[in-house]
């Protein structure tokens, strides 16, 4: 049976989290790549010992998880070591992503997935894509508010991504995210409920 599959992507600090929320308050099945990444790279994880072998021990932090700060620092200033650990990463992360989708339960399942553009290789899974937006000013200043990083870190991180224009081409629906949380809500609900209709004709076999 068809089944309504969602990938929702945005930029650092675009309010992809908070759009999330949002979905599963509704009722959405959530599967979020980033919180597989996080599982597979804690102590115990799967994806460790690749890490270790393809970076080096100094990349694992004394408890046997990676070592975040390290990595968030050289990944973003060194692009070998960016593209090792993708390579580890990303294939890892797609699998967990679609044995949680075929396990998920919901009328739609929303995939959270900060790199779609980047990594690419969901096109099979995805249904649709939806984009949250906002101008990188914005994006700088809830990132700085959020996590104290300085705006020269930011950029840098945003520098990997692809640019706004390229998300918002491949995006078939948009959230604007300008404003309060409770725009957003409205902006979410009602996408909640096209995709409720969309779902259903899903269901009866015309996607």
């Amino acid at each position: 049976m068809a089944r309504l599959v969602v990938g929702l992507t945005g930029g650092i600090g675009s309010g992809k989290s908070a759009a999330a929320h949002l979905f599963r308050e509704l009722g959405a099945a959530i599967v979020d790549a980033d919180e597989i990444a996080h599982e597979l790279t804690s102590a115990g994880g799967v994806a460790i010992p690749a890490i270790r072998d393809t970076l080096g021990p100094q990349f694992i932090d004394g408890s046997g998880a990676l070592d975040r700060e390290r990595t968030r620092t050289r990944v973003f200033s060194n692009p070998r070591v960016r593209k090792a650990l993708e390579t580890v990463l990303h294939p890892m992360i797609r699998r967990e992503v679609i044995q949680r989708v075929s396990e998920s339960r919901g009328r739609y399942v929303v995939v959270v997935i900060p790199l779609l553009f980047e990594t690419g290789g969901y096109s099979g899974l995805l249904s649709r894509i939806a984009v949250v937006d906002c101008p990188e000013a914005l994006q700088i200043a809830r990132t700085r508010s959020r996590s104290g990083l300085s705006e020269s870190a930011i950029r840098s991180i945003m520098s990997t991504q692809v640019p706004r224009s390229t998300r918002l081409a491949g995006a078939d629906d948009v959230l604007n995210n300008l404003g309060s949380l409770e725009e957003l809500g409205a902006q979410v609900r009602a996408l909640h409920e096209k995709y409720l209709r969309i779902a259903s004709l899903c269901d009866a076999g015309n996607p």
